[in-house]
């Protein structure tokens, strides 16, 4: 004889891949307005400001605090861009700056930013269905979807990591995503702004 399995378990969630739905849970939900400095081109943002579209939205499971315990959380970034550049996160650092963190593509193509805070090294690694990327400590990261539908993706990270959102919103990333003939370009964000005022 095995033994049953029950039908639920405290620390078991069900989830929707399609619309990043937790039973149960509330996500957060983040709109144009709560982000519109992200965007270098702030003519496009003014006029899309009207409109207040809703970008994001993050689901957090944060259940279990203390040493060795996780953190997790589904988020869903909507298709659409402001002027040439894509929706995306506000980005962050971590508050504890050595924590990591491990993102799976579940649906829809993206693009994650990475920038070194020590090094200032900025890149761009995809974040698609099926793919993962890690992200090193003391390295401040933004989800960018350059797709046509929902980017839907989990994030798992240290309980102790903390999120540190000013650093960010401070000085902002290096690189920018924007649509060029059609395709998405990483571009220096001085030289895309120095389009803009070309």
């Amino acid at each position: 004889m095995g033994i049953p399995i029950a039908p639920v378990f405290e620390d078991t969630l069900a989830f929707d891949p399609v619309t990043a739905v937790i039973q149960g849970r509330l996500p957060i939900e983040r709109y144009l307005a709560d982000v519109h400095a992200v965007f270098a081109d702030q003519a496009a943002c003014k006029q899309m400001l009207a409109k207040n579209p809703l970008l994001y939205s993050v689901t957090q499971i944060e259940d279990h605090d203390g040493a060795g315990q996780i953190h997790y959380g589904l988020g869903m970034l909507m298709p659409g861009k402001v002027g040439q550049e894509y929706f995306m996160t506000k980005g962050h650092l971590h508050a504890w700056r050595p924590a990591a963190e491990v993102y799976i593509g579940v649906r829809g193509r993206g693009v994650m930013l990475l920038e070194d805070e020590q090094s200032g090294v900025c890149r761009a690694a995809p974040l698609e269905a099926n793919r993962t990327v890690y992200v090193p400590g003391h390295t401040a990261h933004r989800t960018i979807n350059v797709g046509d539908e929902p980017l839907v993706y989990w994030g798992i990270l240290s309980s102790e990591a903390g999120h540190d959102y000013g650093a960010v919103a401070a000085r902002n990333f290096r690189l920018v995503v924007v649509e060029k003939a059609g395709k998405p370009m990483v571009m220096e964000r001085s030289d895309f702004l120095h389009e803009l005022e070309g």
